[in-house]
C-alpha cells in the first residue's frame, strides 16, 4: 500500500492507495483563510497525524505528495496558491514519518492517474487540466508525461490571455487562471449574487441549475457563465493548436459543474473557429477519478516532478 496526499490551494486530501489505483480509505480537510497565515504548521501537523493513523492500520511502503507549483529536488520552489517558497516539506515531514516520501506537481500527478486509470486511458496523446483554485496542466505523449527537464513546465495557468490584465499571485498580469480557474468563476458568481465565501460551491451549483427568467439575476448570471466559457475556450484552443492532442481531460472542481459548462465549451471552440487545424468535433472529458486523481497519481512511479 501507498499513501497519496493531494495538497490543493484550499484543501488537503490523504488516501491509502492499493497497487491497482484504488483508494481504500480517505480523509480530507479544508484550509481556511486564517490557517493560511500559518500554512506550513497546518500542513505538517495534519499530514503527520493522518499518515501516522494510516500506517497503524495498513502496511504502507511509501508516501507521495501532489502539490500545486514548482518542485525541484524534493523542495517546493514556488507554490503561489499556497503562498510557499523554497519549502523543504519532505525534509520536515521525514523527522516524524519514517517512510520514503516523494513530492510532485499536482496537475501532473492527476494527469498520469487519469491516463493510467481514468478518462484518458484510451488515448496515448492528451492534455490534462486541473481547474480549481488555479489552473494546472500536464501533457502526455505516447502515454508518458512530457519531460521538460529540471523544472516541471506546463504551467498553463500562467499563460497570458489579457495584456496588462489582472495581477496574479505569481507577479505577472493577465494570467489565464485569474480568468478561467474555478475559483475565479465562483468568486465572480458570489459577487453577482451578493454572497460571501460561506456560500459553498455546492450551493452555487444549485443556484446555476435553478437559474431561469424569474430570477432577477438571470441576465447577470448568464453573462458571467458566457464570459467564463470564453476565457476558458481561449486558453484551451491555444493548447490544442500547440499540441494537437487526441483528447483533453479536465479535473478539479470543474467536474461538478460539467452539466453547466462542458457542452458550451466545446461549441465555443468549434463554432468560433479558434483552432488552426479545423475539427468537426473535439474530445473534452471530465476526470473519472474526480478530485481523487491527485492522490492516486502521487503514488504512481515514473512520474517526473
Amino acid at each position: 500500500m501507498k499513501i497519496g496526499i493531494d495538497l490543493g490551494g484550499s484543501h488537503i486530501a490523504i488516501g491509502v492507495v492499493d497497487n491497482k489505483g484504488k483508494i481504500l480509505e480517505k480523509v480530507e480537510k479544508r484550509i481556511t483563510k486564517v490557517e493560511k497565515n500559518n500554512i506550513k504548521k497546518v500542513i505538517e501537523e495534519y499530514i503527520t497525524e493522518k499518515v501516522t493513523d494510516f500506517i497503524e492500520k495498513y502496511k504502507v511502503t511509501e508516501v507521495g505528495i501532489a502539490i500545486p507549483g514548482t518542485v525541484k529536488n524534493d523542495i517546493v520552489v514556488k507554490s503561489v496558491n499556497l503562498g510557499l517558497k523554497n519549502y523543504e516539506i519532505v525534509k520536515n515531514l521525514q523527522t516524524k514519518i519514517k517512510l520514503p516520501i516523494k513530492i510532485r506537481n499536482d496537475a501532473k500527478c492527476a494527469g498520469i492517474a487519469e491516463n493510467a486509470y481514468g478518462a484518458l486511458k484510451s488515448y496515448s496523446r492528451s492534455i490534462f487540466l486541473t481547474l480549481g483554485t488555479g489552473i494546472g496542466g500536464a501533457v502526455i505523449i505516447d502515454n508518458k508525461l512530457l519531460n521538460t527537464g529540471d523544472l516541471p513546465g506546463c504551467e498553463f495557468g500562467h499563460i497570458i490571455i489579457e495584456k496588462n490584465g489582472k495581477e496574479c499571485k505569481c507577479g505577472k498580469r493577465g494570467c489565464w487562471e485569474k480568468y478561467a480557474s474555478m475559483k475565479a468563476f465562483k468568486d465572480n458568481l458570489r459577487d453577482v449574487l451578493g454572497v460571501d465565501e460561506r456560500t459553498s460551491g455546492k450551493e452555487l451549483l444549485e443556484i446555476l441549475r435553478k437559474n431561469n427568467k424569474d430570477n432577477p439575476k438571470y441576465v447577470q448570471i448568464n453573462k458571467l457563465v458566457d464570459q467564463y466559457i470564453e476565457y476558458l475556450s481561449i486558453g484551451i484552443s491555444n493548447l490544442i493548436n500547440i499540441f494537437e492532442p487526441e483528447a483533453i481531460g479536465i479535473g478539479g472542481s470543474f467536474v461538478f459543474y460539467e452539466e453547466i459548462f462542458l457542452e458550451k465549451l466545446k461549441r465555443k471552440i468549434i463554432e468560433n473557429k479558434l483552432l488552426f487545424n479545423e475539427r468537426k468535433d473535439i474530445i473534452i472529458q471530465t476526470a473519472i477519478l474526480d478530485n481523487d486523481a491527485g492522490i492516486i497519481g502521487a503514488t504512481l512511479k515514473g512520474n517526473p516532478s
